[in-house]
Formats: C-alpha cells, sequence, structure tokens
C-alpha cells in the first residue's frame, strides 16, 4: 500500500511540476498570448502599410496625374513652358515668423 502512495505522489509532484515550470507550463502559455497580441498587433499595421502601397500602384497603373505627382514632388519636374520658382529663406531666420 505504502508503494501505490508513494507512486501516486511522485506522479502528482511531477504534474505539478509539468504545470508550473516545464514545458507547456502556465508561464509559458502566457507568454505566447503576449507574443501572440504582439505579432497581431505588427500584423494590423503590415496590412495597413499593404493596402496603401497597393493603392498607390493602382493610381500609378490607372493614370497619368498619378506619375505626374510623383515626378513634380520626388523628382523636381516641371511641364514644358512653366516656370520653377524656389524660395530661399536666409539661414538663421525661420520663414514662419512675420
Amino acid at each position: 500500500m505504502r508503494i501505490i502512495i508513494a507512486i501516486l505522489v511522485a506522479l502528482l509532484l511531477f504534474l505539478q511540476y509539468r504545470l508550473w515550470v516545464g514545458e507547456g507550463s502556465l508561464a509559458e502559455v502566457n507568454n505566447l498570448k503576449d507574443e501572440i497580441a504582439t505579432l497581431q498587433q505588427e500584423l494590423i499595421g503590415l496590412r495597413k502599410r499593404n493596402h496603401a502601397l497597393q493603392a498607390e500602384v493602382e493610381d500609378l497603373r490607372s493614370g497619368q496625374a498619378a506619375i505626374e505627382e510623383r515626378a513634380r514632388s520626388e523628382l523636381g519636374m516641371i511641364k514644358e513652358g512653366e516656370t520653377f520658382y524656389q524660395v530661399i529663406t536666409p539661414s538663421g531666420t525661420d520663414s514662419n515668423e512675420r
């Protein structure tokens, strides 16, 4: 009878160890839940960025207006017959002060 009780106590201790400390423990489960939440937030941000990039690609494919806007803003291009004016403020002064 004592052997059976000793075996049951040993089994109980082993199961308790796995529950609190071992692989698949409650602490590990909580850490994995936190990691899942973090990764889901990152995924939401990446999906928003992906959607914005897809919209930009569609704009560039669909018409000249988007291409023209990009050329003007990023490459500094102007149309034929237009005059480009660049306003330079003296260094040390803020353009918002007046």
